[in-house]
């Protein structure tokens, strides 16, 4: 992966990279195993530019670990170019590799996806679902692009269906932590962290409700935990809440991200219309 510059001040090449938030970690890969042309000819960060200089930046080629393999299944790409993939992640799938469940994880499927066309990069998740959550997920397809991207604000919108009858926009701000027999289980606790959630009630059925969530900090089950608190657990949420009949999963799903482009600067609006809630809301 090339990035090129033409250079409109003099200064020296590592606090031009650093201008341009290149971190210390890239900067390092790139001396082992990169490129800085100046001009079409090889310098160091020590190098200083002058006005008019064309800099390319060659990022070295990242070996993906030998513990992934690459799944070739197809994978529903919402938004793709040369630094980023977004894709739709279904249920009963990992994002990330783990103990109980070694491969078939998106970020495999997202490597082989990368392989097919040719790709140097290898993926790095920006935004990471519960196996259990279906919905959007961005990928970074070089560490340079995960670190610009970890420096965005991205705006989260999340769909649900809960048990119980929502009518009016809610707010919740409750701080959350690790409950003390758990590892995995969450809880409301004066001791947790800060967490705000954000509801609005989209539609009712019964004695369920369909609403659209907006997370203003990223806790680890926050809405699922929110919710419970609420009083009002996500339907097919066994740990937060009750199994259901038809649905072996919590109706949880990441259905827009929006966020500025890191490179292009582009206003991007992401959505993820399937599953369609209002449908899923009436089989309950």
């Amino acid at each position: 992966m090339i990035f090129k510059y033409h250079v409109t001040e003099s200064t020296t090449l590592k606090i031009f990279l650093y201008e341009q938030q290149f971190s210390k970690k890239t900067l390092s890969a790139i001396k082992q195993d990169g490129a800085l042309l100046v001009n079409g000819m090889a310098r160091t960060v020590r190098y200083s530019l002058q006005v008019g200089d064309i800099l390319e930046v060659h990022l070295p080629t990242e070996q993906p670990s030998p513990y992934l393999e690459p799944y070739h299944a197809p994978l529903n790409v919402l938004y793709e170019d040369t630094w980023l993939l977004i894709v739709a992640k279904p249920s009963h799938q990992n994002t990330a590799p783990s103990r109980e469940h070694p491969h078939e994880s998106l970020v495999e499927q997202a490597l082989a996806h990368m392989q097919k066309k040719g790709e140097r990069g290898i993926p790095h998740i920006v935004t990471r679902l519960d196996r259990n959550t279906m919905g959007i997920v961005i990928i970074a397809k070089s560490r340079h692009l995960h670190h610009l991207m970890n420096q965005c604000e991205i705006e989260k919108y999340y769909e649900c269906i809960c048990e119980g009858v929502l009518t009016e926009q809610g707010v919740i701000d409750q701080p959350i932590a690790r409950a003390l027999d758990s590892i995995i289980n969450r809880v409301v606790s004066e001791k947790g962290k800060p967490a705000r959630t954000i509801y609005w009630p989209l539609k009712n059925f019964k004695t369920y409700t369909w609403c659209r969530v907006k997370l203003e900090t990223g806790r680890t089950h926050q809405i699922r935990v929110h919710f419970q608190w609420l009083g009002a657990p996500l339907v097919g949420d066994t740990l937060y809440g009750h199994a259901h009949h038809t649905y072996q999963t919590q109706l949880l799903k990441c259905a827009e991200v929006r966020f500025v482009h890191p490179l292009t600067q582009e206003k991007l609006t992401i959505k993820n219309e399937q599953p369609h809630f209002a449908q899923l809301l009436t089989t309950l």
